[in-house]
């Protein structure tokens, strides 16, 4: 069993009966999306608890061997490909599973956890959410892609087959080029799943325009 990561919590109202589970990007920490969560417009419609965990400190290859927080190493690039440690995505799906546990152990049923995640955390969220064994809510994947194809097609769960997505990408990214998005959509699209896909003139980050969105869209899930 994975140790719990240390995490940030926000919530936008008592007693909640909905979570998100959102992790952050390569180099940064749970801080990094706190703040947006008043403007995705929330509050007074449903209470939510987010979970913003820190990734663990690891040598990262590709960065020089530096130590930072990520969710797994990367060890080369090809192209625009990114090559990544499977063992460590797998290592930190078990930690992601655990705080979807502890949710639950908290009254929030799977069906009712979103997972999501920016560049890095966003792959971690589409790994995390298309292999878990129950339904969830909803995935929520920005400036991102598959980091690791052959176990999300050797995993991929029956119970997450239509699960709905939401993704979005900056049409100017020099970190996680576009055109890396945009596979990550056609890799993960099929018949009958719900997927609302955006792109925003930006670079690697995150817009107000798409903050809006994404608030927009979790309203129509927990309306569903």
């Amino acid at each position: 069993m994975s140790v719990l990561l240390d995490s940030l919590e926000v919530e936008t109202g008592p007693a909640p009966s909905w979570s998100v589970i959102w992790m952050h990007g390569l180099g940064a920490d749970g801080n990094d999306f706190v703040s947006i969560v008043p403007e995705l417009g929330l509050a007074g419609h449903a209470n939510v608890r987010f979970v913003f965990p820190h990734a663990p400190m690891i040598p990262v290859t590709c960065n020089n061997g530096y130590v930072m927080r990520a969710w797994y190493d990367i060890v080369y690039f090809d192209n625009i490909n990114r090559h990544a440690d499977e063992a460590g995505i797998r290592q930190n799906r078990d930690a992601i599973r655990v705080l979807i546990e502890r949710e639950k152990q908290r009254g929030v049923a799977a069906e009712r956890i979103f997972i999501a995640g920016f560049s890095q955390g966003g792959a971690m969220a589409y790994t995390v959410g298309l292999t878990h064994p129950e339904r969830l809510a909803g995935i929520i994947a920005l400036s991102t892609y598959i980091p690791a194809p052959a176990l999300l097609s050797s995993e991929a769960s029956p119970a997450n087959q239509l699960t709905p997505i939401f993704a979005a990408h900056g049409e100017q990214d020099p970190i996680v080029p576009l055109a890396l998005g945009e596979l990550a959509r056609q890799q993960v699209s099929q018949p009958g799943r719900p997927l609302e896909w955006h792109s925003y003139r930006m670079q690697h980050s995150v817009c107000i325009e798409e903050v809006h969105a994404i608030g927009a869209w979790l309203k129509r899930q927990m309306a569903a």
